[in-house]
């Protein structure tokens, strides 16, 4: 038995969805910090050189416990230490501390012990131990807030902690809270990042391909009216969606922080291309072509325009491999993918189930045809009449643009990055208001000459940068060796506040080294490498920003080279934030890169199908306002330009070249029959008008899903790629024609007049 068409098709695109919904039960999520770090950057081979003989700056998670009244009260501190001593025992936790368990050193004639910052057992000391720890500079901000209701519980946790073991962690941690029925409580750290955005990443992802295709139901309903027409683009679409996740999961593609972009792209771009198709099709059928026919010429006049629109807006996601982020790599090659398993899913599915359906099973004809006729007819006769109005708006919007684009700013933050209206947002807001920031500040120090780390002119060259830190506005948090010699000389000092300071003299800083050893609160090897050759200065510093943190970074080191003794030690920054920050000055450079090449690639393939310079200027010039449209949108709503970001110039071409294509192939058809120039136009309008304008409102109304987003990028990138798409609709369908009046206007025929009358050819 011969199998047609249609049995075939269904048959191999059967097959393909069955081994498709197996992978995609295999598809997995990820995240750590360590994606976001810039690939080939000399900083990030100094940091992980660095770091192998250090431990990391991110290996920790902060709980935050509040007690309204005040913290000094005996139930409450009693409560706080015995959970900071069974919190030692939580997954992949290598140390508790808090006020509770730290001390004070002192000198018996034993050896060195320790008295309590704070005596539990004894209220009456509670003012005295209030009034002296309010006067170290290592316990306010980092173990008790300044309004004295916080208390800070660290968890110093394994270096590079998984995303597995993270989860495992904040399971153990959630349970021991409630426990302990703190009245509020509060965490910061890596583990605490990874679970919760992963979290939102699937909730995003589900989020955005229910409503996406939810919407596309409503359009579909709205456009075709019949059962037929909206089940096979519907099928058709969620086909080209499951053979992309099929193929994520087959090829082991994790989804990452820009993984909820997927379904819309998917789903847009699938849609865009069925209505493309479906359009051309039941055209050629009201013109009384038979369906097989009709399918044919689909295949050749639109079938070849749609591949070309498809390879351009996979060249516009592929230009994301110039970045030198992970995710955004990844968003780039799986995106280009997808955008061609969309075509191929219309091509060998869609066009074949089409044509086993008459016009009338597939869409119901009636006023909404004259509607678009009419719209049609009147966009013409406006880029007719009124060319140099149109000419001066498009003047006006390129110099508003400019402008905008002259206030973009990178200086990126990660509060703009979190979920909206989430815990992990309010937690993140509590402990920059109330205690430290988040963002590292490190400095890798390199003794110079015969000098170690541990030598007194190192320490105290050391202390002058601490000093230094310390003066800038949002730094918190400053430690390094030096602590330790502080400490010794506090305990020397009966442990007033005002002796936590360097010894003055080289002969009492070697008596101090002697016991270094002893002193509990040391840390030393944390804070200098075994053979002594380097030594760390750690810090935090608030949310203000890449270019702002890079600015205070920058007076540091600029303060260090005039007041440093360089003969000592040499000292470079180094840490997760200035390589993560460092991402806000390579995505300019990536983002020229990416775009120049995807114009490129888009040029060349512009001049072999047009085969002429003039068609492919005008091809490019009206695809270059919806880029300068995104950027002054930046500039005007002062958005950061930063990586999750770069990703909308990308994906904007790649989609706003597709109506340009569908209309200049329209119109070059129209020309080789012997039209002129306004019969040609004014085909080109009644015919790829209305499709043109209905895949932009698609466009334009399915990335806008994007602003019920909890992530802040995923709105902002919604935002810039609906109204910028939409933009772009404008200027091809105004400027083009004007374009093509101006450089390539073909003679009238003397003996015809152009019909300004509608042209049924469209549906």
């Amino acid at each position: 038995m011969k199998l047609g068409p249609r049995a075939i098709s269904l048959s191999i695109f059967g097959v393909l969805s069955i081994v498709s919904l197996f992978f995609v039960f295999q598809l997995k999520f990820s995240f750590s910090f360590e994606q976001f770090f810039p690939k080939g950057d000399k900083d990030l081979d100094f940091f992980k050189a660095f770091m192998e003989e250090f431990e990391a700056d991110d290996n920790f998670l902060l709980v935050a416990v509040r007690h309204e009244g005040g913290v000094f009260e005996q139930d409450f501190l009693k409560k706080v230490h015995e959970f900071t001593l069974q919190s030692r025992q939580l997954p992949h936790v290598l140390e508790s501390q808090s006020l509770t368990k730290l001390g004070y050193p002192i000198k018996t004639p034993f050896a060195v012990t320790s008295i309590p910052v704070i005596h539990i057992d004894d209220p009456g000391r509670y003012e005295s131990d209030k009034k002296r720890l309010f006067q170290d500079e290592r316990f306010i901000h980092n173990f008790i807030s300044e309004d004295e209701e916080t208390l800070v519980v660290f968890l110093k946790t394994v270096s590079s902690i998984t995303f597995e073991q993270a989860r495992e962690l904040l399971e153990g941690l959630n349970g021991l809270v409630e426990k302990f029925e703190f009245e509020e409580y509060h965490y910061l750290g890596r583990p605490y990042f990874q679970v919760e955005l992963v979290d939102m990443q699937k909730r995003e992802v589900i989020f955005s391909a229910v409503i996406s295709f939810i919407l596309v139901t409503l359009i579909m309903y709205l456009i075709f009216r019949k059962p037929w027409g909206i089940a096979i683009s519907l099928v058709s679409i969620a086909l080209g969606m499951l053979l992309f996740l099929g193929y994520m999961g087959a090829f082991g593609r994790e989804l990452n922080a820009m993984s909820a972009l997927y379904p819309i792209i998917m789903i847009m771009v699938g849609t865009s291309d069925v209505i493309h198709i479906m359009t051309k099709y039941i055209d050629e059928l009201r013109k009384g072509k038979a369906r097989k026919q009709a399918a044919i010429i689909t295949v050749k006049e639109i079938g070849l325009a749609t591949l070309l629109t498809s390879v351009t807006t996979a060249i516009g996601f592929a230009s994301l491999l110039t970045s030198r982020i992970g995710p955004i790599q990844d968003l780039g090659v799986n995106a280009a993918v997808g955008v061609m398993i969309a075509y191929v899913t219309v091509i060998g599915f869609t066009v074949v189930m089409l044509s086993g359906f008459r016009v009338d099973q597939l869409i119901k004809l009636g006023k909404g045809q004259a509607f678009w006729d009419r719209s049609m007819l009147w966009s013409y006769r406006l880029t007719r009449n009124y060319p140099r109005r149109i000419a001066a708006g498009g003047m006006f919007v390129f110099a508003l643009c400019i402008l905008g684009i002259s206030w973009v700013t990178t200086n990126y933050n990660i509060k703009s990055n979190l979920p909206r209206n989430s815990k992990i947002t309010d937690d993140f807001n509590f402990f920059e208001k109330h205690l430290t920031g988040f963002r590292p500040v490190e400095f890798a120090v390199f003794p110079q000459g015969e000098y170690k780390a541990t030598d007194f002119e190192v320490v105290r060259e050391i202390g002058k940068v601490e000093e230094k830190l310390k003066e800038i506005e949002g730094i918190r948090a400053v430690n390094s060796i030096t602590a330790v010699y502080k400490s010794i000389n506090q305990m020397f000092g009966g442990n007033r506040p005002e002796a936590y300071e360097l010894p003055e003299s080289k002969e009492q800083f070697a008596r101090y080294q002697r016991l270094v050893s002893q002193v509990p609160m040391a840390q030393a090897n944390v804070l200098v490498n075994q053979d002594g050759s380097k030594a760390r200065i750690t810090s935090r510093i608030f949310d203000i920003g890449a270019d702002s943190v890079k600015q205070r970074v920058n007076q540091v080191q600029q303060w260090a080279k005039m007041n440093v003794d360089t003969n000592v030690i040499n000292i470079q920054q180094t840490g997760t934030a200035l390589i993560i920050d460092k991402n806000a000055q390579y995505v300019r450079e990536d983002l020229v890169e990416g775009l120049g090449m995807a114009i490129l690639i888009v040029s060349i393939l512009m001049a072999l199908l047009y085969q002429n310079i003039k068609m492919l200027l005008i091809s490019l010039i009206p695809n270059v306002f919806p880029l300068l449209m995104a950027g002054a949108l930046l500039g005007f709503l002062n958005i950061e330009l930063e990586a999750g970001i770069s990703i909308v110039f990308a994906a904007i071409f790649g989609i706003a070249v597709d109506d340009t294509i569908h209309f200049l192939s329209k119109y070059k058809l129209a020309i080789n029959k012997g039209k002129s120039t306004e019969e040609a136009l004014q085909i080109t309008f009644a015919e790829s008008g209305k499709a043109i304008v209905l895949t932009t409102l698609i466009l334009f109304v399915g990335f806008l899903v994007m602003l019920f987003s909890q992530n802040p990028a995923s709105f902002t990138v919604g935002l810039l790629i609906s109204v910028t798409l939409f933009g772009a609709m404008i200027s091809d369908l105004m400027l083009i024609p004007l374009f093509i009046r101006k450089f390539m206007p073909t003679e009238e025929k003397k003996e015809e007049t152009v019909s300004l009358k509608p042209i049924e050819i469209n549906v």
